[in-house]
C-alpha cells in the first residue's frame, strides 16, 4: 500500500496537534499503534480560561534542574529583555519543583530572542528546552495527561514528534514499481522468467503421476 506524501508541505514541526499524526515518528502514521493516542484522539480538551498572559509572549520551559529556583530564572532571562512574570510549577503537596516553568516577556520581539538564542542553554548542570506555550496557541491541543503532549521518554512506549525537542523525521520515499516489472524483466535477457525446461519438467511430472494412479 503506497501513501502519497506532499514533500513540499512537509514541516519538521507541527502547526495544529493531531494526536495520531505526533505519536508517529515522520508524521505520516494512519493508525494508532498506543492506547494513549486513541484516548487522545477521543478527548474533548479546553484550554484553562484562568490561565492569563499573552500567548505568544510567554515561553515554556522545561527539562529544569529540580533545584532551579525563580530567581535563577528571572535572572537568565531578563538578559532577553524585560520580564512580566516567572512562574516555577510546584507540586500542590511537596511543594516541590515539577522541572518546567513558563516565563511571559512584555514584548514579542524578546520572547522570539529568547525562543531562539535560550534554547538548549545550560542551568544548574541540566541543558534547557524553550518552546512556546502550546495550550493556547496551538490549535487541537490535548495535553500529556489524556495521552497527548510532546516528548517523552523511550520507556513509556508513548513518544510523541512534531515539537522542537522531538521534531519530524524526514519521511523514507520508497520508488513506485508496477506490478508487471516484478513479473517479468526486461525480455531480451530473460531475466525473472522461469526456464523453459522448468515448465516442460512439471507438465512431464503431472502425466507421470496421472499414469500411476489409473
Amino acid at each position: 500500500m503506497y501513501m502519497y506524501i506532499n514533500m513540499e508541505k512537509w514541516r519538521p514541526l507541527a502547526d495544529e496537534y493531531d494526536p495520531l499524526k505526533c505519536g508517529s515518528i515522520d508524521g505520516t502514521d494512519t493508525l494508532e499503534h498506543d492506547r494513549g493516542i486513541r484516548r487522545a484522539m477521543c478527548a474533548k480538551y479546553k484550554p484553562n480560561k484562568g490561565v492569563k498572559g499573552t500567548p505568544h509572549k510567554t515561553l515554556f520551559v522545561g527539562r529544569l534542574n529540580h533545584q532551579t529556583s525563580e530567581s535563577t530564572l528571572q535572572q537568565i532571562f531578563s538578559a532577553f529583555g524585560f520580564l512580566k512574570k516567572v512562574a516555577l510549577i510546584r507540586d500542590i503537596v511537596t511543594g516541590f519543583s515539577k522541572g518546567y516553568a513558563f516565563v511571559e516577556f512584555k514584548e514579542t520581539k524578546d520572547a522570539r530572542k529568547a525562543y531562539k538564542e535560550a534554547h538548549e542553554l545550560a542551568i544548574d548542570g541540566n541543558s534547557i528546552l524553550v518552546d512556546y506555550e502550546h495550550e493556547r496557541m496551538m490549535k487541537g491541543w490535548v495535553p500529556r495527561r489524556l495521552g497527548g503532549g510532546f516528548g517523552g521518554k523511550k520507556e513509556s512506549g508513548q513518544l510523541r514528534f512534531g515539537c522542537r525537542d522531538r521534531p519530524f523525521k524526514r519521511p523514507i520515499i520508497f520508488e513506485k514499481h508496477s506490478r508487471s516489472s516484478h513479473r517479468h524483466n526486461d525480455k531480451s535477457t530473460g531475466e525473472g522468467r522461469r526456464p523453459h525446461s522448468i515448465h516442460k519438467h512439471r507438465r512431464f511430472d503431472k502425466r507421470e503421476r496421472s499414469h500411476r494412479h489409473r
